[in-house]
């Protein structure tokens, strides 16, 4: 799921995101949130360990979080920035250095030193926070918190920060592309009649002055807004996965009214996980297990530990997004967050404005099982059918540095676009192939576009550049405009990039290689010609 400030696809009752609005002047204040500048680029995470503790009545939280790092390049004489979102409060800063000074500005806490810092040390820094965290209006859409009662009027809690980051609540480094390298301890404070789950697995749990300590832990590298908190009247079951690593623990989370339908609905993880295995290698986090947490919102990638709130039904609230039927045959939470496990999670865009690669090999993700859990005919015709959830508003690459989004297209034009990459590839097994190999090349690690785009073009033998460029940097569609004569076609493209290269087969089997130039070719029959729809472009007829 994603984060975005448009309205998206409400008229059809479907919502794939909300799209952030597209300024036109830029701030010192964005270029702070996203961009890796001298506060931020001399020094990596190591590990975040943290706690928190909602109190439901008052609407507040509060806790503290202990970063530690590694210089990476000698310095003298630094100011750090961390990140903590207003309202939200830094009530003490320590640090494992001599702090000159410190000041929250804004969405930021800037702390001073006077001393070199040399490449290789290692520090921490202790922070302290409280304070009335900012309230999600329409989770995931929305950041924020989110305290709600459940069907049985008990506190039911949690947080969704896709787009802002997890400093809407908690002080941390909030740039996508520093993860913390090893992993988050993170301790949840509840009442004694709630339970608190977090991401990874739980080493701990105890009662303490009359509440309820959840000790979690992820041991892998975790994009931050992955970071979350779940409260409520929970209850748990388990099962195992044998996958292509081994065992791998199936934990699950739910209202305790509603373990009868998730042990239902949950049966679809193990095909799921089958599928994508399949596709895309093991699964990322086997260190962590593999986790669904009931949440009170839709449903959000929170690596392992995927929020579910689909209402333990098939398809999309019950709908299906491609309108062919085919969606309603699984659950679309389920299937989606999961595929996010590869793509977000596992590899992670380093800028927003490369979002894409969450979203467009995630949602490209649901057709891939829809093959596997069902047939090739299945899952070609939802591939069609979500072309017409495209608006072509915006380009799907963002502006980079300032936490900025493209376009919501970047879901179903994503997909289309790697569709149609596949139809040029022509080759399932090495198509296959390519996908596994982003997951092991890239493992564990963010990423840029360029080094995504250069990935499949090698490893295909293709140059897909211009592919590229035309479907992530315009709002362009490629047309062939063709003209047939008995067995003689005439064809060239419209409305593409300079020296767009895209191969087409027609009548299954014949392949011609169109340009802006008018072309001629003899057709192998002088039957009407049938254009292969799984391409991403229009077909003109002319005279």
């Amino acid at each position: 799921m994603k984060k975005l400030s448009y309205t998206l696809l409400f008229a059809s009752g479907l919502v794939f995101g909300q799209v952030l609005e597209q300024p036109k002047n830029f701030t010192k204040q964005d270029t702070l949130k996203g961009s890796n500048t001298s506060f931020r680029n001399f020094w990596d995470v190591k590990k975040y360990e943290l706690s928190v503790e909602p109190d439901f009545d008052s609407k507040s939280i509060k806790g503290s979080n202990r970063i530690s790092f590694e210089i990476i390049k000698d310095v003298t004489n630094p100011v750090f920035q961390i990140d903590l979102k207003q309202p939200m409060k830094a009530d003490k800063v320590e640090a494992s250095f001599a702090i000159a000074s410190y000041k929250q500005d804004g969405d930021f806490i800037f702390i001073t030193t006077k001393k070199k810092f040399k490449k290789g040390e290692k520090f921490t820094i202790d922070v302290t926070y409280s304070g009335n965290p900012r309230i999600a209006e329409n989770a995931p859409w929305d950041d924020g918190w989110v305290f709600t009662k459940d069907h049985n009027g008990n506190p039911w809690i949690s947080a969704a920060d896709e787009a802002g980051g997890a400093s809407v609540w908690l002080p941390t480094k909030d740039i996508w592309s520093d993860e913390p390298d090893n992993g988050v301890v993170m301790k949840i404070i509840t009442p004694q009649d709630l339970v608190g789950v977090g991401n990874g697995r739980l080493i701990n749990k105890k009662t303490e002055g009359g509440k309820n300590i959840f000790t979690w832990e992820v041991k892998n590298p975790i994009n931050l807004y992955s970071i979350i908190p779940n409260i409520g009247k929970y209850v748990n079951f388990k099962d195992t996965f044998n996958g292509e690593k081994g065992k791998l623990d199936l934990d699950y989370w739910v209202l305790d009214y509603n373990l009868d339908k998730a042990k239902k609905q949950f049966e679809q993880v193990k095909p799921m996980l089958s599928a994508f295995e399949y596709w895309f290698g093991p699964y990322p986090f086997y260190e962590d297990s593999y986790k669904i947490v009931e949440s009170p919102y839709l449903g959000m990638e929170h690596q392992s530990s995927i929020a579910y709130g689909n209402g333990y039904q098939n398809g999309y609230r019950g709908r299906d997004l491609s309108g062919t039927g085919v969606g309603l045959n699984w659950d679309y939470i389920i299937v989606h967050e999961s595929g996010h496990e590869w793509f977000a999670n596992n590899i992670t865009a380093k800028d927003q404005a490369d979002m894409w690669i969450h979203e467009s090999f995630t949602m490209y993700s649901e057709v891939l099982f829809t093959e596997k859990y069902m047939d090739k005919k299945s899952s070609e015709m939802y591939a069609v059918g979500l072309r017409k959830k495209i608006d072509n508003d915006i380009p799907i690459i963002g502006k980079y540095g300032v936490k900025n989004e493209g376009s919501g297209d970047m879901y179903p034009k994503g997909a289309s676009m790697i569709h149609t990459i596949r139809q040029v590839i022509n080759n399932d097994e090495k198509f296959r192939q390519i996908l596994r190999g982003l997951s092991k090349e890239f493992y564990h690690q963010t990423v840029t576009t360029e080094q995504i785009e250069n990935y499949i073009s090698s490893k295909s033998g293709i140059d897909f550049s211009s592919v590229f460029n035309q479907y992530l940097r315009t709002i362009k569609i490629p047309t062939l405009e063709y003209s047939q004569n008995g067995n003689i076609l005439k064809f060239r493209y419209t409305n593409v990039v300079e020296n767009f290269k895209l191969p087409i087969r027609i009548d299954g089997e014949q392949t011609i290689n169109p340009t802006e130039s008018w072309q001629t070719v003899s057709l192998k029959k002088g039957t009407p010609i049938q254009f292969n729809p799984n391409y991403y472009i229009n077909y003109t007829s002319v005279q």
